[in-house]
């Protein structure tokens, strides 16, 4: 286990919270880049480094479980209204009230599943660091999202603070939890590859609906957009240079 990934990724997720904080006006369009850009770097991810580790230790199964968890995903937005991908649903959009509980109940459940792919040993030597660098990536727009509806929601400030490092907390302690059952028990080391693919599908999920839908108006892509996801996509195969 690499601390230091973890650290990284709950430093990029409070330095997220901390931007509606500390600024109180915010372009609209820097969340909607952000999550192009980490989403499509997070979708290179996916397909360049955790696909063919599935593949290589579940052979054709694979696929079954990448379904299942595309779809768990979409189960799961239900609970956090797509805050993961950038979806706020303010109060003035056709909202009278912000329903603070089930936002972040569905958004933990997605932070700890991102966590657990964070425990498993690769044979893929580059897949670890390129898969704590996306999902840190990814924790800076999900956080900020997270932290400007829940100021909308009227939270006060000691709130807000609360839920913003209990969140940050929560990928790091799934990681953690998940590499030292997997050290401890087989069944959890087994069973963690299974995990894996079921994540994989939720980050396919949202990264593709990064791309087509969230914050655009009529989910067009513009011409900013489409930079903001070649970016993304060039820094993911950046990251093979780590084999």
């Amino acid at each position: 286990m690499n601390f230091t990934y973890l650290i990284l990724i709950l430093a990029a997720t409070i330095g997220g919270g901390l931007i509606p904080m500390a600024f109180r006006r915010i372009h609209p369009n820097l969340p909607i880049y952000l999550l192009a850009f980490t989403g499509a770097f997070l979708f290179g991810i996916t397909i360049m480094h955790l696909l063919p580790e599935v593949y290589h230790e579940l052979g054709h199964s694979a696929g079954v479980y990448i379904v299942i968890g595309f779809f768990l995903q979409v189960f799961l937005q239900q609970l956090s209204h797509g805050m993961e991908h950038g979806h706020t649903h303010l109060p003035g959009e056709g909202h009278s009230h912000i329903a603070v509980t089930p936002l972040l109940l569905g958004l933990s459940i997605h932070a700890f599943m991102e966590g657990i792919p964070l425990g498993f040993h690769y044979e893929d030597r580059s897949a670890l660091p390129s898969l704590m660098l996306g999902v840190a990536a990814h924790k800076v727009p999900e956080a900020l999202t997270l932290i400007t509806v829940m100021m909308h929601a009227h939270q006060s400030k000691a709130r807000l603070w609360r839920i913003l490092i209990l969140f940050s907390l929560v990928t790091p302690l799934s990681a953690i939890l998940a590499g030292l059952l997997g050290q401890e028990f087989t069944v959890v080391t087994d069973s963690l590859i299974y995990l894996v693919a079921l994540v994989i599908g939720a980050f396919l999920h949202i990264s593709t609906t990064i791309f087509y839908e969230s914050g655009t108006k009529h989910h067009e892509l513009s011409r900013r957009k489409v930079l903001a996801i070649a970016a993304g996509i060039a820094l993911a195969f950046v990251t093979l240079i780590f084999e």
